[in-house]
């Protein structure tokens, strides 16, 4: 059993690598809410695990510095800045899906 998982996965891979910097979404061998498959743009494909960019990041609040004006209405970089005022954690990094490539069973993608 073991070897057909290995031969499934690798054909799987195969027919993921030309897709890669597409949006696809996978399906894995999981429940709950995993199971409505994962969705983003596929960076890497290998036969260890895919990586899927799943959300980018916020830019920067203030990519010009102390023209900006903190929560208070003061210069500082974003909300909040070296003046005072309130912290701004507002700038999510983004997410990365790293799913071993055993697991997947499907994936879809755009026609075109």
């Amino acid at each position: 059993m073991k070897g057909e998982d290995t031969m499934n996965s690798s054909g799987m891979i195969e027919c993921l690598m030309p897709h890669i910097g597409r949006t696809v979404t996978v399906f894995t061998e999981s429940g709950g809410i995993s199971g409505a498959g994962f969705t983003g743009v596929l960076l890497t494909a290998d036969f260890g695990c895919i990586r899927l960019l799943a959300s980018i990041g916020a830019p920067p609040a203030c990519p010009i510095g102390s023209t900006c004006l903190d929560s208070f209405g003061g210069p500082g970089f974003g909300r909040g800045g070296p003046e005072g005022g309130a912290p701004f954690f507002g700038n999510p990094m983004g997410a990365i899906c790293v799913i071993p490539t055993d697991a997947i069973v499907c994936f879809t993608h755009n026609a075109i």
